[in-house]
């Protein structure tokens, strides 16, 4: 059996919740859990902001813990050896995506915490192919929340071939924005905060921002045309979307890795004459993930986190909901 804690209905408070995994699966994996992040994902798919839900809905999705069980075709992982879980917990393992290493592009693929029970619980299960061993080097208390946010933002940077002497600038520095600084710092560009927040700025500029700039100045956007590479939105909310393509360079990017459900406005012209492109991305592959880990542990990049005892999953729901976390939060299990 395992015990987890699992919303009943949409919007609902998270309540103990016990079920039965049944066997364990020939290509699947029991994983101990000691820490799992809480994403504002968890919150969305809670409140069935997306249509999605089904509940019951055990969240979490940036699991860290250990081997506990094997199926009897799993052969690349270990007992006990220390792992983590994100978004996906499977793969079809046989479409074009996953054939040419695009696992998280499968159209079939099985999310963690959407009719499958997620990792706020003492045990998850998931398909070993979604798997990832962490290096060494990792702090297990604050990786959790690489497997979402850290790939989210990592990924464009594989995906688009980013040179490392490109211009990036990233809007809003929250749990994305804060981890995309670092990365892009790490990676060799030249890194500009978008931001509202006046007490963001020098915290931004010690993540890894060369620069900062007021995103609610009309005149500093204006100032900046022509200026980036690559944009990359965190933020999930409606903003003046023409603005920011004005500060790219031709051929420049604006790429979209924060989930906002608002259609976007754009005026075509601002594409067609600077040939700008506009993009999104989800998570990453597990071989990309496998990668960022690696990135990371070389360059000591890590989120800032605040943590919580899993018991406390509904004050900890509450920090997220405020706002005010800096900048995720993971909960421990067993506590």
């Amino acid at each position: 059996m395992i015990n987890a804690y699992a919303a009943d209905s949409a919007g609902a408070e998270l309540k103990p919740f016990t079920y039965d995994p049944g066997p364990l699966a020939p290509d699947t994996v029991e994983i101990d859990v000691e820490y799992c992040g809480l994403c504002h994902s968890d919150l969305s798919v809670v409140d069935n902001e997306w249509g999605l839900s089904i509940y019951p809905v055990v969240p979490g999705h940036e699991v860290v813990g250990r081997i506990a069980a094997l199926g009897e075709q799993v052969s690349h992982l270990q007992v006990g050896q220390q792992v983590g879980l994100g978004w996906h917990s499977g793969y079809c393992g046989h479409c074009s995506e996953c054939g040419t290493g695009h696992h998280n592009l499968c159209v079939q693929a099985q999310p963690t915490i959407i009719g499958h029970h997620g990792g706020f619980a003492d045990k998850v299960r998931a398909s070993a192919a979604s798997v990832v061993p962490i290096p060494q080097g990792l702090d297990p208390s604050l990786v959790g929340p690489l497997f979402c946010a850290g790939i989210t933002v990592y990924n464009p940077l594989v995906q688009f071939s980013i040179a490392p002497n490109s211009r990036v600038a990233v809007i809003g520095i929250g749990g994305l924005g804060h981890l995309a600084l670092q990365f892009l710092n790490a990676w060799g560009c030249e890194v500009t905060a978008f931001t509202s927040s006046d007490s963001k700025c020098d915290e931004a500029l010690k993540l890894g921002a060369h620069h900062t700039l007021n995103s609610r100045d009309p005149e500093v956007l204006k100032a900046a045309a022509d200026s980036f590479d690559l944009l990359i939105s965190t933020v999930n909310v409606k903003l003046d979307w023409n603005t920011y393509l004005a500060t790219l360079k031709p051929r420049g990017r604006l790429h979209f890795v924060g989930a906002t459900t608002d259609p976007l406005d754009l005026n075509v012209f601002n594409l067609l004459m600077a040939q700008r492109q506009v993009s999104g991305s989800p998570v990453g592959s597990p071989a990309t993930i496998a990668d960022m880990l690696q990135f990371a542990a070389r360059h000591n990049i890590a989120p800032k986190v605040e943590l919580f005892p899993m018991s406390k999953v509904n004050e900890a729901f509450e920090r997220l909901k405020s706002g005010d976390a800096r900048y995720r939060i993971v909960l421990e299990a067993g506590k």
